[in-house]
């Protein structure tokens, strides 16, 4: 099969940790490791975020005395792209040797008008406490807005509307290769009328331009791997429920975190309404399971919404995940 994961920011740096190179080569081999199994046996387009490491980026070319203003966020994305896809295409090549694999940098289209641009919302960077977010906004004019009890920066998120290097991923997967591109949701470029590209200061949903590639390569698959087992329904609360097989319709009917599990559900909706193929969201750790459906959620078209409570099991590996309803009555009680 043909599939596009992706990696969640968890792959490099886990929440709190200090953004050290070795920290980041740790992550990305056990994530890395975690995915063999379905590098081994299927064609694979890896893509990532790079949210913690534009974000550092930032804070430091804002921060350089030599500098007269800061690096522009295109140009942060392009450098984490080449720091993140360095550090996963070599430890592809070291996991599976013989296996060829590249790290291609790559551009998303956006347009130039779109609203996004004049309401922030992209969580980049570190996490700081009120006074700390309050100080480098009036320093260097950055917005922030609440993660959980703190603040974090946020900058623009227009939609993707195409990748640029389109035709290269499809021909090197064509030729059996493992493609890592598509970083932080690629470069964010617009073309003008006479068809030159340039960039803009904005970052590009991960997952978003995960779900439009995979719709335009015809992948059979879209996996979004991520830090925790499965969505949930009042995720946090003493009533949560994990969702093991999902239509989007049920999905959109749902509200989560904009800036977590919202983009990830609402890409995958978008995959399975235009290829009706399945999308599989759950775990890093779990990435080898998700596809026989005994971790994380199914998303497919059609499908009986299926929850439970969270860590009490999960569905049936030797079933296949879109094929009718719950199995059982304690199946049965999380439906909502």
């Amino acid at each position: 099969m043909r599939l596009v994961v992706a990696l969640g920011g968890n792959a490099l740096l886990q929440r709190g940790e200090v953004p050290a190179a070795e920290i980041q080569r740790h992550h990305v081999e056990a994530g890395v490791a975690a995915l063999t199994p379905l590098l081994a046996e299927h064609d694979v387009l890896v893509t990532h975020g790079n949210g913690p490491q534009v974000g550092l980026l930032a804070l430091e070319s804002a921060s350089d005395p030599a500098l007269d203003h800061p690096y522009p966020f295109d140009v942060l994305g392009a450098q984490t792209q080449g720091m993140i896809g360095y550090l996963v295409a070599q430890a592809i090549d070291n996991a599976l040797p013989g296996r060829r694999v590249v790290g291609l940098l790559s551009q998303t289209l956006v347009a130039a008008d779109d609203p996004a641009f004049s309401f922030p919302s992209k969580f980049v960077g570190p996490t700081y406490l009120d006074a700390e977010a309050k100080q480098l906004a009036a320093r260097f004019g950055w917005r922030f807005a609440a993660e959980g009890d703190r603040w974090r920066r946020v900058v623009a998120s227009p939609e993707p509307i195409g990748l640029v290097e389109l035709p290269v991923v499809r021909s090197l997967l064509a030729e059996g290769v493992v493609v890592v591109c598509v970083g932080g949701g690629g470069v964010p470029v617009v073309r003008a009328p006479d068809g030159r590209l340039a960039g803009v200061e904005a970052v590009v949903d991960k997952d978003l331009s995960s779900s439009l590639v995979a719709v335009e390569l015809g992948a059979d698959a879209l996996v979004l791997l991520t830090d925790v087992g499965a969505v949930e329904l009042g995720f946090g609360t003493d009533h949560a429920l994990a969702l093991r097989r999902v239509s989007p319709d049920a999905l959109r009917r749902e509200r989560f975190a904009a800036g977590s599990m919202g983009p990830k559900v609402e890409a995958s909706c978008r995959f399975v309404e235009a290829t009706g193929n399945p999308a599989y969201i759950g775990s890093l750790a779990e990435a080898a399971s998700l596809l026989s459906g005994a971790t994380g959620t199914y998303v497919g078209p059609g499908v009986e919404l299926v929850a439970e409570r969270p860590g009490v099991g999960s569905a049936d590996p030797g079933r296949s995940p879109g094929a009718g309803g719950p199995r059982t009555g304690a199946e049965r009680n999380g439906r909502r």
